[in-house]
């Protein structure tokens, strides 16, 4: 059984599915499996396993099963919400034993909306493959069938015996394989060499995200400087990536017991206009502390406390700040009473 966060051992194997529709239920037949790999010499090789008749599924999951027990990991494009499903549940009905089960799966949808949103901008389709290869990979593909044309052509495919409407499947399936090993080389070649590799500042971000939760900390907070460095807003203009960024390498710092950096992030997150006000609360809470407790400046620590009361906070919130307040008043009072008795 794969444990998670373990090394996901070689060779990776990407797959991709052709189906008769995408609610996933019972009903959903998976006509065509694409299966793809790079052997060691660099070439990329492309194995499809088309079902020709419904009577040969059985068989045909078969012929897959042990074409994945070759993987040491799977790779998938939004394949843990759809692809890997359906596949487990055909297996399930044919009482076959689901390998996928077994091995790590990375589905790249999720780094590929974290690294590249804002540069596909959800147009064209959104996050989607194809808007990606255009996009990330500046590729654009010529004839490629419109997806929801595929069940169709596979009806058509069965019924007459003709193989010309499912050929264009075929090309459309190997073209999506390519795509997704091609996306996932470029999050590998991020991932190893650094920020110094991203496009931009939102690559750089996805990057810190990465090497967190990795336990990377240095290689985080080296990311997110580099973030915030590369975003073309002057400082203190509202950013979204700079915004998160900042939020990001505070608390990177304060992980890092150095809250004199994170302090700094802080204040700078407080002068960013139009600073969303749960994450100026959050600042201005943060700031109260290290004054409070850290520079036993009192009168700061009560001006950032306020501060936190600002934004209509939650019930909670406001609990904690006027308790917070009542305490600074209270070491206050005992401040001033003793420079008096002095």
């Amino acid at each position: 059984m794969y444990t998670a966060g373990a090394p996901a051992p070689p060779p990776l194997m990407f797959f991709d599915l052709e189906t008769t529709g995408l609610s996933g239920g019972a009903g959903t037949l998976v006509f065509l499996v694409g299966c793809a790999w790079f052997e060691d010499d660099g070439s990329f090789v492309t194995r499809q396993f088309l079902l020709t008749r419904y009577a040969d599924e059985r068989p045909l999951l078969e012929a897959v099963a042990v074409e994945l027990a070759r993987a040491g990991a799977l790779v998938s494009f939004n394949g843990k919400s759809f692809d890997a499903p359906v596949l487990e549940t055909r297996y399930l009905f044919h009482r076959l034993t689901w390998i996928g089960g077994r091995l790590p799966h990375l589905d790249v949808l999720h780094p590929a909306r974290r690294f590249w949103r804002t540069s596909v901008g959800y147009r064209d389709g959104g996050c989607s493959l194809v808007a990606l290869e255009k996009q990330i990979l500046c590729a654009r593909r010529v004839g490629d069938v419109p997806g929801f044309e595929i069940p169709g052509r596979y009806f058509r495919f069965v019924r007459t015996g003709d193989p010309r409407p499912i050929a264009a499947v075929l090309e459309h399936n190997r073209l999506d394989l390519l795509t997704l090993a091609a996306l996932t080389a470029r999050l590998l070649h991020l991932t190893r060499m650094g920020p110094e590799a991203a496009r931009d500042a939102q690559e750089t971000l996805a990057l810190g995200h990465v090497y967190a939760r990795a336990g990377c900390e240095t290689r985080a907070r080296a990311a997110y400087r580099h973030a915030i460095d590369r975003c073309r807003s002057p400082r203190g203009a509202y950013d979204v990536i700079r915004i998160e960024a900042l939020r990001l390498l505070a608390l990177a710092w304060r992980r890092a017991r150095l809250y004199e950096e994170a302090a700094s992030c802080w204040s700078e997150l407080l002068d960013v206009r139009g600073c969303p006000p749960a994450i100026a609360r959050e600042a201005a809470e943060a700031l109260a502390i290290h004054h409070e407790h850290r520079r036993r400046d009192l009168t700061a620590a009560k001006t950032f406390a306020l501060q936190t009361l600002e934004t209509a906070p939650p019930p909670t919130w406001v609990n904690a700040a006027r308790h917070r307040l009542a305490r600074l008043e209270k070491k206050m009072g005992r401040l001033e009473s003793l420079k008096f008795e002095v």
